[in-house]
């Protein structure tokens, strides 16, 4: 199993790219979000990578946190749903989106991907509502970027020096992980937590919790 990429770019197109990794290039399907984030031709990359095998054709596909392969997972798990539309699901959503649409119920926001259509969105929806809560608690230990790997890449004619990354910080994983360790169920915090992360107020851990807890208080 192939499952993750590091190398230069050889080739970008809107649907996939292609990576040399030590004189082999692979081309690597990914979202469409995915692929406008990916630096020029000529620069290191990597990508977490799903391996589809058929009796007559390796596929591989890309993506760059492992938060995101994840949500592919559970998306192909889902009858109807392959690679492609993953992506198309992805690209349109992301997999924060995806989550956030999940716990509500939102099969609108799932059928705006390209070629998914109603029933198709109801079902995903359906299908992962309960599995979607425990996704969204992993998030944060699940964002790890793919950095590329000084070690297997060779470097490109006047490589560019490019400032590590700051890690990021996945409020909506910890505040999901808040709740349910105060004992709320995994479904029922998961759609407090994916509304208030719509308040513009709640701007870290602490405040989206309060926020949540405010709607999960009964009402009189």
């Amino acid at each position: 199993m192939i499952g993750r990429l590091a190398g230069v770019i050889l080739h970008r197109a809107m649907d996939h790219v292609m990576i040399d990794v030590r004189g082999v290039g692979y081309i690597v399907y990914v979202s469409a979000r995915t692929a406008q984030s990916l630096p020029p031709v000529g620069e290191a990359c990597a990508l977490y990578t799903d391996l589809l095998v058929r009796e007559d054709l390796l596929q591989l596909f890309g993506f760059q946190s492992l938060y995101e392969k994840e949500w592919h997972r559970l998306l192909t798990s889902v009858q109807g749903i392959g690679a492609k539309a993953s992506l198309a699901i992805l690209g349109t959503l992301g997999p924060e989106g995806l989550g956030r649409a999940i716990a509500l119920g939102d099969w609108a926001a799932v059928k705006s991907a390209p070629g998914v259509g109603p029933k198709l969105a109801q079902r995903v929806v359906m299908e992962l509502k309960d599995k979607a809560p425990t996704v969204m608690a992993m998030g944060g230990a699940l964002t790890v970027d793919a950095a590329p790997s000084d070690e297997l890449i060779e470097p490109a004619p006047k490589p560019r020096t490019r400032p590590a990354a700051a890690p990021k910080v996945n409020f909506t994983a910890e505040a999901l992980s808040a709740l349910t360790n105060l004992g709320y169920a995994p479904a029922e915090a998961a759609a407090a937590v994916a509304e208030a992360s719509e308040n513009p107020e709640a701007t870290d851990t602490a405040k989206l919790i309060r926020a949540a807890l405010r709607l999960l208080a009964p009402k009189d």
